[in-house]
C-alpha cells in the first residue's frame, strides 16, 4: 500500500526560482505552520478547524483558480490536510467539486491579503510559493497519500521494504502537530452520574431492590380508596427517607469525586508549541544561500484537560504526568551539573548538522542536549512500588535541539493495560536540505542514494503513564501518545468484583421468611373468616389490604441501618490508635473480618519484614558469612590493588576448570580464593540496575539507592561495605571505586536484561574502558563481559557442569536465606556484534518483541556461563509475628502460606514464625511429574490429617488441573498449608477454590504485586503497605501497616462488628414483628376487619423518632474489653457458627414478639373494655413504645453515653409529642392515673417474663463472654 514519503520534483526548480517578492508577499499572509508527516491510510479525516491556507485569503477564490497540476496539489504545509480532507469530496470527484462548488458570502467577503493590496492567488501559485519557501528555510516536507501514490514522497520508506496492509502500526504520532486521527480527550472522569443521570440511575438501582419496589407498591396503593388505610403520605415518608438516605450518600461520593476530577482536569503544564505564530521569528527568510535555521518553540500554558496526542510537555521535579508520555529529551535542572561521565557516552545522530557549544536558554536550562540525564519516576499511585523506576530518552531524540523535537514520528503500541509493558518505534525526518538534490533527482538516483532514515526502538525504559511523578531534580520533555480513557491509568481501572458480606447473606434468608410469613398472616385471617366478603369488600381485597397492614413485618430500613453502622465500624477502625495507619477501602464487609476460618499469607514482606541483608556468599570452595566481611574486603583490596600496580593477569578471568572446586589442590589456595572473592564481588557490583541519587537533606549531600528490587540494593550495598562502591551510573556506564585507594574501574554498559517473574533473571553486557583511571587495571579494558544472576532453579541450566550448585543452595534456603547463582562469559568482539545485530532487529519488531529478544539471548549469551557463586540474602521476620500466628491458630483459623521462594527457604520461615506448631509434622510433595505419582501423593496424605503439608508450584499445578477436587477437600482438612514457588495465578486459584469449596469465609493478606489478584479473589483482602509498595494496599479490602495489627483487626474490630450488626438486625426485625403482633390481635378482636390500628404518623413516628436512636445505638456496646477479646481467641472462635443470628435465634425472636405484641394489645383491650377508640390507641401505643426502649436497655452489656441519651432522650421526645397526638389520643385521658398504671401493668407483663427466662438461661449455660469476664 501507499506509505508516507519523501521526495523531490523535477518542477521543483520552479518552484524554488520564485522571485524574492512572492516570498515577501507571502509573509505577509502571516502564517505558516511547522512540517508535517501525511496520512498514511489515505482517508479523509475530519477537519480539525484549522486551515491549510491563510486565513486571510477566500477560501472561493482558492478553490476558482487555475486547476493545479496533480502534483501539486498536495505539496501543503501543516494542517492543510486535516482541513481539506474534510472540505473537498475525494480525489475522483475533486475536478466536479471544483466546478460546482458553493462557496458561503463569509468566505466571499474574507479578503485575500491582511495588509495591501487584495491580490488572487490560486492555490496552485500559494501551495508552489510555500513549498519554496519551506526549502529555503531548510525545513522538513512530508507527503501525504496522494504524492506516496505517485512514488514521489519516500521519506520513511527504507530502500528495498515493502509496506502491506497487515503491517500498519497500530498508531502512528507526528510530534509537536496536530493528528490525522482523533483520539480522546485527556479528561480524568471517575464520576458514576451526570447531573441528567443521576436521578434515574441512582432511582433505578434503589428501586431494584425487591423491598424498595414492595413497599412503593404499598404506598401506591393509598391512592386507590377501596385500598386506602391512612394517609398516602404516611407510606411515602418512611420510604422516601430510606431513598433519600442512599441517594444522599451517592451525591455526596459523586460530588466528591468531581471535585477530584476537576482539580486534576484543570492542572495546568508547559507545552511547547510549534504552531504557525512560532515560525514569525526574525531571520526565518534567509537569503539564498545561507544555512537554515530553527525556528524556536514557543512555550505555552495548557491544562490538563486541552493537551492532545502529540504534544511536548516540559516536566519538572514533583509534577504528576497528566497523560501517558515518551520521554524525548532530560536535562539538568541547573546547566553545570553536566559532569564528563554524562558527556562521554553521547550517541550523535550522523545524519543531523552539527551543533555548537550547548546553550543555555532564558530558563537556566540547557538549549542543547550537553549530556545524558536519568530521569526517576514513582510509580506507587499506579502500581503500588514505591521505589523510583527509571526512565530513559532514546539516544536518537536526547541529542535533538529542542526546535527539533517536531521532527520525530513515533509509531506506538495500541493501547492496553499492562503497565509493565510497552512496545513501539521512534524515527527522525530529514531536512529538506540535506535530502534533495535536483542533479541526482532528474538522473532518477534520488531515491536509490537516499540516507537510511534514523529509527530506534522504544519500550517500558522510554516511557512513563499517567498518574506517575517525575521524581528526579531534571526538566524531561516528553511526548503526549494516550490520553483519556486510553491511557494505562484508566485502562487499568475497572471496577471490582462486587463483595457481599455473609451476614447480609443471612438477613436476606431470613426477610425472604418474614414475607413469606406476611402472605401466611394475611391470607389466614381471611381465611378464618371464610373467604366471606367483609364490610362489603371482597377476600382478595381483604387480603390485598392486610398485606398492607402487615407491611411493617418487612424490614424496610434495616438495609439503611446497616450501611450506616458499617459506615461507623470502618470509623473506629481508621481511628484506632492501637493499628495506626489501617484504612477502610470496602465498607461492605467488616463484619465478615469476625467471621474468618481460613486464612492465605504471603511471605516476603507479609511474614518477613522485606529488609534484606546479604547473610552469606559461596564461591565454591568455602563460604563467607557477614562476620567475616572484613577477609573479603581485604580480598577486594589486595585484587584489585596488585592488578593495579603490578600489571599482571590477576583480572583475567579463570578457566572452566579451574573455577571447579574439584579441580586440584592448586585451585584451594588462598590467592585462588581471593581471585574468586574479588571476581564475583566485581560482578555483584556490575550486574544489577541500581542508580546511586544524591539528594541534598538538611545542608547535606546524602547518596540513596534506587531500585525496583530490595534484594538488589542490600547486594550493592555489601559490596560497598566490602569495597567496591558504586560510585555513578547512567545508561551508558557504570564507576567503581575501590575503597579509600583512588582506584576506578569504569565499564560501559552495552546491554541490559530486566528481571522479570517470567524469566527470573537479569543480566548485563560491559565493556571495560580503556580510559586511564587512576590505579585503573589495564587487563580489564576493551574487555566484553556478559554477567547474569537469577534463581538456582533457572540458572541451574545456564552455567557450565558443576558439582556443588545444588548442595549450597539448598544448604543456605535450610537457614532461610533468599538464594541467587552469579555467572559470566566473555564475549569476543565479533560475537557480540552478531548478537547485538541479531538482538536490534529482534527489539524493532512490533509483534512478539520480547520473546524474539529472549530467543536471540539465550542462542547468544545465555550458554556455558561461568560459574562464580551463589549469594544469600535474609529477610527478617516481622515483628511480632509468632504470637500473632499462635493466636490466630487458637481462634480456630487455618493458615496457608503461598510464596514464590524456594521449598526449603518456605519451610525454614514456617518453623521460625511458627506458621506450624512445635512437634507437627511437615510432609513434602516435590517435583510430581505424572498422575501416578500424585495419586501416590494424594493417597499418604489421606492418612496424615494431622500434619503439614509443603507443597511446591509444579506439583500443585499438577493438583489443580488433574485433581482439584480430591486435592482441596484433603488440603482444607489439614491444620497448615505450605504452599511455595508459587504464581500469583496459582495463589488467586487456591483462594477462588477454598472459597467455592468450602463456603467459608476466608482472608487473602499481602504486600506485593503479586499479591494483588489473590487479594481480590479472597472474601476479606487485607494489604500490607510494604518495602514492595502500595498495589496490594490499593487492591485490598483492608489495609494496615504491619502483620500483627490483622489480630486486632479481627479478634476486636471484626468481633464487634459482627455481634453489633447481629444485634442491630434482631432488634430492626423485633421492632416491625411486634407492631404487626398487635395489629393481628386488633383484627382477631375486630371480626377480622382488615382495618388499621395504629395509622398515618403514629405508625411513621414509631420506626423513626421514637424508637430508631435507641436502636442504632446498639453498636455501640461491647460485650468484653479489648484486652480480654485479644488475650482469648476462643471468643472469636465461636463466631464461625454463627450463632448470633442462626435461624434458632432468629425464630426465639419472632416468638418473643408474638407474646409481647399480643400481650400489649391483648391486656390494653381487657384493661380499657374497648377493642377499639383513641384510649385503647394511647395505652398501647405508649406500652409499644416503652416496651422497645426497655428492651433495647437490657440487651445492653456496657453501657456508652449515647446509648443513655438515646434512650433518655427518646423517652423525653415521645412525653412532650403527646400533647400534639390529639387525633390519635384522648388527651384529658393520657393524664389520669388510670392511663399510667395501665401502661405500666401492660409493660410488667410483657418484659418480665422474657427477662425472666433470658436470665435463667444464662445462670444455665451462661455466654463465654460472661465466663472471662467473670
Amino acid at each position: 500500500m501507499p506509505t508516507n514519503s519523501y521526495t523531490t520534483h523535477p518542477d521543483r526548480q520552479s518552484i524554488n526560482s520564485i522571485d524574492d517578492d512572492d516570498d515577501l508577499e507571502l509573509e505577509e499572509l502571516g502564517v505558516h505552520s511547522s512540517p508535517r508527516f501525511g496520512d498514511s491510510d489515505g482517508h479523509r479525516r475530519p477537519s480539525d478547524g484549522s486551515r491549510w491556507y491563510s486565513p486571510a485569503i477566500s477560501l472561493k477564490k482558492l478553490r476558482q483558480k487555475t486547476p493545479k497540476r496533480p502534483w501539486e496539489r498536495d505539496i501543503r504545509q501543516s494542517g492543510e490536510d486535516d482541513d481539506l480532507d474534510g472540505l473537498l469530496y475525494d480525489q475522483e470527484h475533486e475536478e466536479a467539486h471544483l466546478s460546482h462548488a458553493t462557496i458561503s458570502s463569509a468566505d466571499d467577503d474574507s479578503p485575500l491579503l491582511t495588509t495591501g493590496q487584495r491580490r488572487p492567488l490560486s492555490r496552485q501559485s500559494s501551495g508552489q510559493a510555500r513549498s519554496g519557501l519551506r526549502s529555503r528555510l531548510g525545513l522538513p516536507i512530508f507527503g501525504n497519500r496522494s504524492l506516496a501514490r505517485e512514488g514521489m514522497l519516500d521519506r520513511f520508506k527504507r530502500p528495498g521494504s515493502t509496506q502491506t496492509a497487515n503491517t500498519v502500526p497500530p498508531r502512528e504520532i507526528l510530534v509537536g502537530q496536530v493528528q490525522k486521527s482523533r483520539y480522546p480527550p485527556n479528561v480524568v472522569s471517575n464520576a458514576k452520574y451526570t447531573p441528567w443521570s443521576f436521578l434515574p440511575r441512582t432511582l433505578y438501582n434503589e428501586f431494584s431492590f425487591f423491598f424498595n419496589i414492595y413497599f412503593l407498591l404499598v404506598a401506591l396503593s393509598q391512592t386507590i380508596p377501596i385500598l386506602r388505610i391512612g394517609y398516602i403520605s404516611s407510606y411515602i415518608a418512611p420510604l422516601s427517607f430510606v431513598v433519600f438516605i442512599s441517594l444522599s450518600k451517592e451525591a455526596l461520593d459523586d460530588i466528591s469525586r468531581r471535585r477530584r476530577d476537576a482539580e486534576a482536569n484543570s492542572e495546568e503544564y508547559s507545552v511547547l508549541s510549534f504552531d504557525r505564530s512560532s515560525l514569525r521569528t526574525p531571520g526565518l527568510t534567509s537569503s539564498k544561500g545561507q544555512a537554515p535555521r530553527w525556528p524556536e518553540p514557543v512555550k505555552i500554558t495548557k491544562k490538563s484537560r486541552d493537551l492532545k496526542v502529540g504534544d511536548i510537555l516540559k516536566i519538572g521535579k514533583d509534577r504528576r504526568l497528566p497523560a501517558d508520555v515518551i520521554i524525548l529529551k532530560s536535562l539538568p535542572t541547573d546547566s553545570l551539573s553536566n559532569s564528563q561521565h554524562d558527556a562521554e557516552y553521547f550517541v550523535h545522530d550522523n545524519s543531523e548538522e552539527e551543533h555548537g557549544a550547548p546553550e543555555t536558554n532564558e530558563d537556566g536550562e540547557l538549549s542543547e542536549a550537553a549530556g545524558s540525564t536519568e530521569t526517576f519516576i514513582r510509580t506507587d499511585q499506579l502500581d503500588g512500588e514505591t521505589d523510583w523506576k527509571l526512565r530513559l530518552a532514546s539516544p536518537l531524540t536526547q541529542n535533538l535541539a529542542l526546535p527539533e523535537l517536531n521532527r520525530i514520528r513515533i509509531t506506538a503500541s495500541s493501547p492496553a493495560k499492562n503497565v509493565n509493558e510497552f512496545v513501539g518505534k521512534i524515527e527522525l525526518a530529514q531536512l529538506l536540505s540535506e535530502s534533495y538534490d535536483p542533479a541526482a533527482e532528474q538522473s532518477g538516483k534520488q531515491d536509490e542514494h537516499s540516507p537510511q532514515l534514523p529509527s530506534a526502538p522504544l519500550s517500558i525504559d522510554n516511557a512513563a503513564w499517567a498518574n506517575t511523578v517525575l521524581a528526579s531534580n531534571t526538566v524531561t520533555y516528553a511526548a503526549v501518545i494516550y490520553t483519556g480513557s486510553q491511557t494505562r491509568s484508566a485502562l487499568s481501572t475497572s471496577a471490582s468484583r462486587s463483595k457481599v458480606g455473609l451476614l447480609e447473606h443471612e438477613i436476606n434468608s431470613l426477610t425472604k421468611i418474614l414475607c413469606v410469613l406476611t402472605l401466611t398472616l394475611s391470607v389466614t385471617l381471611v381465611a378464618l373468616e371464610g373467604f366471606e366478603p367483609t364490610n362489603d369488600k371482597e377476600w382478595y381485597i381483604a387480603i390485598m389490604i392486610y398485606l398492607i397492614l402487615f407491611s411493617t413485618i418487612i424490614p424496610m430500613s434495616l438495609r439503611v441501618n446497616l450501611d450506616m453502622a458499617k459506615t461507623v465500624y470502618g470509623r473506629f477502625i481508621e481511628r484506632d490508635k492501637g493499628i495506626p495507619g489501617t484504612i477502610v477501602r470496602t465498607s461492605t464487609i467488616p463484619e465478615d473480618l469476625g467471621r474468618i476460618e481460613y486464612l492465605l499469607s504471603d511471605k516476603t514482606g507479609t511474614l518477613t519484614q522485606n529488609e534484606m541483608e546479604l547473610k552469606k556468599i559461596h564461591v565454591g570452595t568455602v563460604s563467607y558469612a557477614n562476620e567475616a566481611m572484613e577477609e573479603v574486603a581485604s580480598f577486594v583490596r589486595q585484587g584489585f590493588s596488585a592488578s593495579a600496580s603490578a600489571g599482571g593477569n590477576e583480572l583475567l578471568p579463570f578457566t572452566n576448570a579451574s573455577a571447579q572446586p574439584s579441580s586440584g589442590p592448586a585451585t584451594r589456595t588462598r590467592r585462588e580464593i581471593s581471585l574468586r572473592v574479588r571476581d564475583l564481588i566485581l560482578a555483584l557490583a556490575l550486574c544489577h540496575n541500581v542508580t546511586p541519587t544524591k539528594e541534598e537533606e538538611n545542608g547535606e549531600v546524602v547518596t540513596t539507592y534506587q531500585a525496583s528490587s530490595p534484594d538488589e540494593i542490600a547486594i550493592v550495598k555489601y559490596t560497598e561495605e566490602v569495597g567496591l562502591k558504586l560510585s555513578h551510573r547512567d545508561r551508558q556506564s557504570i564507576i567503581l571505586t575501590v575503597g579509600d585507594s583512588g582506584i576506578s574501574i569504569k565499564a560501559k554498559i552495552l546491554e541490559i536484561f530486566p528481571f522479570t517473574s517470567e524469566s527470573k533473571r537479569m543480566g548485563i553486557i560491559v565493556q571495560f574502558s580503556a580510559d586511564h583511571y587512576k590505579g585503573c587495571p589495564t587487563q580489564l579494558q576493551n574487555e566484553i563481559w556478559f554477567f547474569q544472576k537469577g534463581a538456582d532453579t533457572v540458572m541451574s541450566s545456564i552455567v557450565s557442569a558443576n558439582d556443588w550448585l545444588d548442595e549450597e543452595t539448598a544448604n543456605m534456603a535450610r537457614e532461610g536465606l533468599r538464594t541467587l547463582v552469579i555467572g559470566r562469559k566473555k564475549l569476543t568482539s565479533e560475537h557480540y556484534g552478531e548478537f547485538s545485530k541479531s538482538y536490534k532487529e529482534a527489539s524493532m519488531s512490533l509483534n512478539d518483541r520480547d520473546s524474539l529478544m529472549a530467543r536471540v539471548a539465550r542462542d547468544y549469551l545465555e550458554q556455558d556461563l561461568e560459574l562464580l557463586g551463589v549469594t544469600g540474602v535474609e529477610d527478617k521476620l516481622q515483628k511480632d509475628v509468632k504470637p500473632s500466628l499462635e493466636l490466630l491458630r487458637n481462634a480456630g483459623i487455618k493458615i496457608w502460606m503461598l510464596t514464590g521462594d524456594k521449598v526449603e527457604t518456605a519451610r525454614c520461615v514456617a518453623v521460625s514464625s511458627k506458621l506450624v506448631s512445635r512437634g507437627q509434622v511437615i510432609n513434602t510433595v516435590t517435583k510430581l511429574k505424572d498422575m501416578d505419582a500424585a495419586n501416590e501423593a494424594l493417597d499418604f496424605l489421606r492418612n496424615k490429617t494431622e500434619s503439614c503439608l509443603l507443597i511446591d508450584g509444579e506439583s500443585l499445578g499438577l493438583m489443580l488441573s488433574q485433581f482439584r477436587i480430591p486435592f482441596i477437600t484433603l488440603a482444607v482438612r489439614l491444620p497448615a498449608v505450605i504452599a511455595c514457588r508459587c504464581s500469583p495465578i496459582q495463589k488467586a486459584e487456591i483462594a477462588t477454590l477454598i472459597r467455592q469449596h468450602t463456603k467459608k469465609r476466608i482472608c487473602c493478606i499481602g504486600d506485593g504485586g503479586n499479591d494483588v489478584s489473590m487479594i481480590q479473589a479472597a472474601d476479606v483482602g487485607i494489604g500490607i503497605v510494604g518495602k514492595e509498595g502500595r498495589q496490594a494496599s490499593l487492591a485490598a479490602d483492608f489495609s494496615i501497616t504491619h502483620f500483627h495489627h490483622l489480630t486486632k483487626l479481627l479478634f476486636w474490630h471484626g468481633r464487634n462488628s459482627y455481634k453489633r450488626s447481629a444485634k442491630l438486625a434482631q432488634f430492626v426485625m423485633h421492632r416491625g414483628l411486634i407492631i404487626s403482633a398487635c395489629q393481628t390481635m386488633f383484627s382477631i378482636a375486630s371480626h377480622f376487619d382488615p382495618k388499621g390500628l395504629f395509622i398515618n404518623w403514629l405508625l411513621v413516628g414509631y420506626a423513626t423518632i421514637y424508637t430508631n436512636a435507641p436502636v442504632f445505638s446498639l453498636v455501640l456496646d461491647r460485650d468484653v474489653d479489648e484486652g480480654l477479646a485479644n488475650l482469648y481467641p476462643e471468643l472469636y472462635k465461636e463466631l464461625k457458627s454463627g450463632k448470633s443470628l442462626s435461624y434458632k435465634s432468629f425464630f426465639t425472636w419472632v416468638l418473643v414478639s408474638v407474646y409481647q405484641g399480643a400481650v400489649i394489645e391483648g391486656l390494653a383491650q381487657i384493661l380499657v373494655g374497648e377493642i377499639t377508640g383513641p384510649r385503647l390507641v394511647s395505652v398501647s401505643f405508649t406500652a409499644l413504645v416503652l416496651n422497645e426502649l426497655i428492651m433495647v436497655a437490657v440487651s445492653i452489656t456496657t453501657w456508652h453515653p449515647v446509648m443513655i441519651m438515646c434512650i433518655v432522650g427518646t423517652a423525653i421526645v415521645y412525653g412532650a409529642s403527646v400533647p400534639f397526638l390529639g387525633d390519635y389520643y384522648d388527651l384529658a385521658y393520657v393524664v389520669t392515673w388510670g392511663w399510667a398504671w395501665k401502661v405500666s401493668a401492660i409493660c410488667a407483663v410483657s418484659l418480665i417474663p422474657v427477662w425472666a427466662v433470658k436470665l435463667i438461661s444464662r445462670t444455665w449455660s451462661p455466654p463465654s463472654y460472661r465466663k472471662v469476664r467473670g
